[in-house]
């Protein structure tokens, strides 16, 4: 491996440490034990799904493509997959509000385990129920659990400030550090032991299940709006009236959907943009560094939070099967940039979520969101 990734890996390793280390009072918020018992289950648990998704997502191409299917087939299952995310997701996620946020959070285990066992069958029609599966599971990871989180973080009392540290946290350890160790791991079951490609997505399995006995140990239930006169569609007109009637839930909806259809692209892209003739890249220590980056920006954000308130055109080598050109150091420096930039954003957009999304129907409004985001990563995907 070339010395250039252990630098960019070496330097924003420092650069998070010296962040971290240098916190004074005034980039930290005093909080209570009682919060920072509820806080640390919140991101245990939290840590534990995010582990059973990042274990999976660098070998689900890899697995399909040793069971001997071409690119369009592969992109058929991934379309699948976010397909389902915006049809079955949408309304399961929204049934959150009416059958209990921690009801969801524990059909998220079950459904992204079952996922999981399909993986097993190499036969097309089993592995495309999987993505099924995997669709809605995604929607309800990215709605169920923050909304247990915000009723909750309400119901016990806490200050409303609090909030941003929990989330800042969370996107530091679930889609920073976890991401770092799950790539690492999921490296070492498939190549250092030789377990096959299926292996990381057992693991994931195990780390889902511990997170599904502490849900059902230590979580309490809560509701959007239980009330019994209230049916599906009438959830989706009410939440489609919050949006339209309400300029900052419909900008923020689209700040949401903009920025994470460039960051599904970003996803989908940066492996040919970093070898577009085939180069020898380590695509699990590049992976492992640009969610370095997003720690670094996750840091920069609790900061932020906490006191209250570039594209690369460079033209790629010709020559296949070398080592990474300049262009392509370029590239992944300004790749990590934008990997910086999403650590920021996450934080901030729940922060901005949990004051503007009225709580009635959070997971509902907040799956509408990912509609136009899976629409637009789906016309990607099929292009």
């Amino acid at each position: 491996m070339e010395l250039f990734y252990f630098v960019v890996f070496g330097a924003l390793g420092a650069v998070v440490a010296a962040l971290e280390l240098s916190k004074n009072s005034k980039d930290r918020i005093n909080t209570s034990s009682a919060f920072n018992s509820f806080k640390n289950n919140y991101l245990v648990v939290y840590s534990l799904m995010m582990a059973g998704d990042w274990l999976q997502g660098p070998y689900v191409y890899y697995l399909y493509s040793t069971y001997g299917f071409g690119k369009g087939e592969i992109g058929q299952l991934f379309i699948a997959g976010f397909g389902s995310s915006m049809l079955f997701g949408t309304i399961v996620g929204s049934l959150a509000d009416k059958q209990g946020r921690r009801r969801a959070c524990v059909t998220y285990c079950i459904t992204y385990i079952l996922s999981c066992i399909t993986k097993h069958s190499p036969q097309y029609k089993i592995l495309m129920v999987g993505r099924v599966l995997g669709g809605i599971a995604t929607s309800l990871l990215f709605s169920a659990f923050e909304s247990w989180l915000v009723a909750e973080h309400n119901k016990r009392g806490f200050e409303q400030q609090w909030l941003s540290l929990t989330f800042s946290k969370a996107i530091f350890l679930g889609n920073g550090l976890v991401a770092i160790l799950a790539g690492l791991f999921g490296n070492v079951l498939v190549d250092s032991l030789s377990l096959g490609p299926v292996a990381p997505f057992d693991a994931a399995a195990i780390f889902l299940a511990i997170g599904m006995a502490i849900i059902l140990s230590s979580w309490t239930e809560n509701f959007g709006d239980p009330s019994e006169n209230k049916d599906l569609l009438t959830q989706f007109r009410g939440a489609a009236v919050a949006i339209a009637s309400d300029e900052k839930i419909a900008l923020l909806g689209a700040i949401q959907s903009l920025f994470e259809g460039s960051m599904y692209t970003f996803v989908f892209l940066w492996t040919p943009a970093l070898s577009p003739n085939d180069e020898e890249i380590p695509h699990g220590f590049i992976f492992a560094t640009f969610m370095l980056a997003s720690m670094l920006g996750s840091s920069l954000a609790s900061r932020l939070m906490a006191r209250s308130s570039p594209r690369f055109l460079v033209a790629p080598s010709k020559v296949k099967g070398e080592s990474i050109s300049f262009a392509g150091c370029l590239q992944l420096l300004g790749f990590c940039t934008f990997e910086a930039c999403v650590g920021i954003f996450w934080p901030s957009i729940m922060k901005m979520r949990s004051q503007y999304i009225p709580e009635e129907a959070r997971s509902t409004i907040m799956n509408f969101f990912r509609i136009p985001l899976n629409i637009f990563v789906c016309i990607v995907l099929y292009n």
